[in-house]
């Protein structure tokens, strides 16, 4: 059999969007080459598209629909950042088609792991690298997002936002989320409100009888300001968390706090056909072009989706890389008191993940 014949290629729309992204999605595809080479059935065929708030400004269109169809079409989606904050639309909202890609390609499981990779960069004490480690399921695609193109009029006595728990929803991410505690250690926590929403008593209800699917997960009930509490007390004591939509956009903020911030936090919005992958954090303009920006989250979303394409090689080497430039507490871009570049912390995680 030729070589040829037993290498996949896996196709890749790349979106580097707005701010820091083409800077910090540049890193990822740098990790990305690096770890192909050592893959002997895998290789990528990348496809970029401008999208994001300055495509808006350019087209009128922040998603062009190429780069929709491409999103649909291929195996897998890597995206920096989209959004700036002095671009919105005529109703007052910032631009950002990740929402909208969220929901036309159903990607209701939000998956945000969340791992501590020196003492160093925690604001807490006491923890060193690996004690801090759990992963957040946001449900993605209804919650209080739900009502967020609704206009209202500049006379309007009142606005009101509802907040959507649907059957189906609910029943998806939950599951997702009894899944992604069945591979870890084994404990999944459910955040919600149910002492006062009844939208949250349903949700509840709903992860109660899927429960009973996976007896070999132990569960747990805790109210969303309870968990912001004990995510600073004791984070040690989750292994994976599943919750609604806005409360899952906050609490993932939080979480990435304890582990460095933002440029640590990698992330997944993942569906049963569809996935994109992309850092947590924003498109900071404020030091975008300045070389300053921490890669590291979009490097560890290229590592979530090659485990999500089932390179489970790519994904191990890239979090060893990872692991291991981080390991020495001066490798470090500004954001955790470090000199290293944007682009030298790249080169340093990709020659790690090379070998």
């Amino acid at each position: 059999m030729r070589l040829s014949e037993r290498v996949k290629t896996y196709r890749i729309t790349v979106l580097p969007g707005d701010g820091i992204g083409p800077e910090v999605i540049a890193e990822g595809v740098k990790v990305l080459r690096a770890v192909e080479q050592g893959l002997d059935g895998a290789r990528f065929e990348l496809r970029e598209f401008s999208v994001g708030a300055g495509e808006y400004l350019r087209s009128g269109n922040p998603m062009p629909p190429a780069a929709f169809e491409a999103c649909k079409q291929d195996d897998a989606v890597l995206l920096g950042a989209m959004g700036l904050p002095d671009v919105r639309w005529p109703g007052g909202t910032e631009i950002a088609p990740q929402l909208d890609l969220r929901e036309q390609l159903e990607l209701y499981c939000g998956l945000r792991p969340i791992r501590l990779y020196h003492a160093n960069d925690t604001p807490l004490k006491k923890y060193g690298a690996g004690e801090i480690d759990f992963a957040i399921v946001r449900e993605n695609t209804e919650g209080l997002f739900w009502s967020r193109k609704r206009s209202f009029s500049a006379e309007a006595a009142e606005v009101i936002d509802s907040l959507r728990i649907s059957r189906e929803g609910s029943e998806r991410v939950i599951r997702a989320a009894f899944r992604e505690a069945s591979r870890r250690r084994g404990l999944l926590t459910l955040v919600d409100k149910s002492n006062v929403l009844p939208s949250m008593v349903f949700f509840r209800r709903i992860f109660d009888e899927i429960a009973e699917e996976f007896p070999g997960v132990c569960t747990r009930r805790i109210y969303v300001d309870a968990a912001s509490l004990y995510l600073v007390e004791r984070p040690q004591s989750f292994d994976v968390i599943v919750t609604e939509n806005l409360f899952g956009d906050i609490l993932s903020d939080l979480a990435a706090a304890l582990v460095g911030g933002m440029g640590m936090a990698p992330s997944g919005d993942i569906g049963d056909r569809h996935a994109v992958f992309q850092p947590s954090h924003g498109s900071a303009p404020d030091i975008a072009g300045r070389g300053i920006a921490n890669p590291t989250a979009t490097i560890l979303s290229v590592a979530m989706m090659l485990e999500w394409l089932g390179i489970a090689e790519g994904a191990a080497r890239i979090r060893k890389a990872v692991e291991t430039v981080f390991a020495d507490p001066h490798l470090r871009t500004p954001d955790l008191g470090g000199a290293l570049s944007t682009t030298e912390l790249g080169d340093r995680i990709a020659r790690a993940a090379a070998g």
